[in-house]
């Protein structure tokens, strides 16, 4: 077996905006009037044999769990991501859990005939060894956690969507009800799966107004629980997500917000595999807590990196908490022209009214990553320009935060140049936690980055502020749901 070919760091792009075709419809970036080019010409990003980027053939990287008793311990269980095919032979990335705590993630090579099993056993106990995992964070007291309403916004994804609802059937949680947001829909097929499937457990609810912000806006009026989790219909969620979510709320009054963490459930194609090397959306698996009465001292610009917080995939807020700061600003997110920075707005919203935002790595959901290289084109200018827009919406709303923005500024370019280094052999993670299996080495040839998709992500960027401002014009004067007479 050979040993893993990486122990290393996986930050991801600061926003999300995968999916380009929900909750709120399809974005053909070759006629977005935002001023995505989709496809472009490549020259510098082909292989010897010419071929662009997106029609490079790539081996699938099989997704697996190991859960061992300890870090040299026995192994307790090993199998597929929750939902996927056996493991074979080949190129694997494993979640490793010690006694069910997911603690970090190993890519290893399983030789024909070997156990894949035991084989991914060696390379994880390996990986524990040179880097001990963080002791777990969770409080030894247990209580109960609130009761929760989960909120999944979706549009005409109705396969997915059935498969996020199972497994949020499935939740070890002992109290808490599931609202569905049928956003902007041209179908009934949604309607016609809850009816017809989920009709005694799922609350079903239309939002005509389109953008995930809005669909999330509709589904806080109709949610009942002291907490909000939102996740997305193209997730399978970990039996234990969202307790794990939903728990830290019952130890701090003080919590406004609570991330999970987020891995892929596939990883076929050259798309989902250069995603997953350049960070994905993990966030690590080391617990931390954000107090804006404390401001971390090695993050000269925050609250506003708030993609360090965590992913709209997998989030919870105390109920009260989101309305006081008016919830989503419907101007942001998928299906409007901003792309995206409706999470990242609602962070920071949440620490600027005190609140404390906590990242909790035991809640666990597996993201489906789209599968095409046009997906990741997408992907990539909706980063930069969701990150643009939540920037334009935050000081749009709050320009009280605007002086502390400039005055934070200057230390937090700096920073960014100090830290925006390739990662080295090592994985670039530090002790900070962050250090997790990754398909590839960042930077290297293994899976670089083309320079097409940092161009897009920088247009993107470019573009996001008018596009906040062409999407906060269609939703003027529109009041938030919950304050519908």
């Amino acid at each position: 077996m050979d040993v893993p070919i990486e122990w290393g760091g996986n930050r991801m792009p600061s926003n999300r905006n995968d999916n380009p075709d929900s909750p709120d419809g399809p974005e053909n970036p070759d006629r977005n009037p935002d001023g995505n080019p989709g496809r472009t010409e490549r020259p510098d990003d082909t292989d010897d044999a010419g071929r662009p980027d997106g029609e490079r053939s790539v081996s699938e990287i099989h997704v697996a769990q190991l859960d061992l008793e300890g870090p040299d311990g026995a192994v307790l269980s090993f199998g597929p991501a929750l939902g996927g095919p056996p493991v074979p032979a080949g190129d694997v990335f494993a979640l490793v859990r010690l006694r069910g705590r997911p603690v970090a993630t190993v890519v290893c090579r399983v030789r024909p005939g070997e156990n894949p099993g035991d084989a991914v056993a060696v390379a994880a106990r390996a990986g524990l060894a040179a880097r001990p995992p963080a002791r777990s964070a969770t409080p030894a007291q247990r209580v109960a956690p609130p009761r929760t309403s989960v909120i999944v916004a979706t549009r005409e994804r109705a396969d997915q969507l059935a498969r996020a609802l199972d497994s949020l059937l499935a939740q070890d949680h002992p109290d808490f009800g599931i609202v569905v947001v049928d956003n902007a829909p041209v179908t009934s097929a949604t309607r016609d799966l809850i009816e017809h499937k989920y009709a005694d457990s799922v609350r079903y609810v239309r939002e005509p107004v389109p953008g995930l912000a809005a669909a999330h806006n509709r589904g806080i009026a109709a949610a009942d629980g002291l907490v909000l989790a939102f996740t997305d219909d193209d997730v399978v969620a970990d039996p234990h997500w969202l307790t794990a979510l939903a728990m830290p709320f019952a130890h701090d009054p003080g919590l406004g917000c609570t991330t999970g963490l987020i891995l892929p459930a596939r990883l076929r194609t050259r798309a989902q595999i250069l995603l997953e090397s350049h960070g994905g959306f993990a966030k690590g698996f080391t617990a931390r807590t954000w107090d804006p009465a404390r401001p971390p001292a090695g993050e000269p610009l925050f609250p506003f990196t708030a993609g360090s917080f965590g992913s709209g995939a997998n989030m919870a807020f105390r109920a009260r908490a989101l309305r006081d700061i008016g919830g989503f600003d419907p101007a942001t997110g998928t299906g409007t022209p901003a792309r995206g920075g409706d999470d990242l707005y609602a962070f920071v919203g949440i620490l600027a009214a005190g609140h404390r935002l906590r990242y909790s790595p035991e809640a666990l959901v597996w993201h489906h990553h789209r599968e095409s290289w046009q997906d990741l084109e997408n992907q990539a200018y909706g980063y930069g320009a969701g990150l643009t827009a939540y920037l334009a919406a935050t000081l749009a709303r709050r320009p009280a935060l605007l002086p502390a923005l400039l005055r934070k500024l200057p230390r937090g370019l700096a920073h960014a140049r100090s830290i925006s280094a390739p990662r080295t052999g090592d994985g670039g993670g530090g002790g900070d936690g962050w250090n997790v299996g990754v398909p590839g080495r960042h930077g290297t040839q293994a899976h670089a980055w083309p320079p097409s998709l940092s161009r897009l992500q920088r247009r993107g960027m470019l573009a996001g502020p008018l596009g906040y401002v062409k999407a906060r014009r269609k939703v003027r004067g529109l009041p938030r749901p919950w304050e519908e007479k």
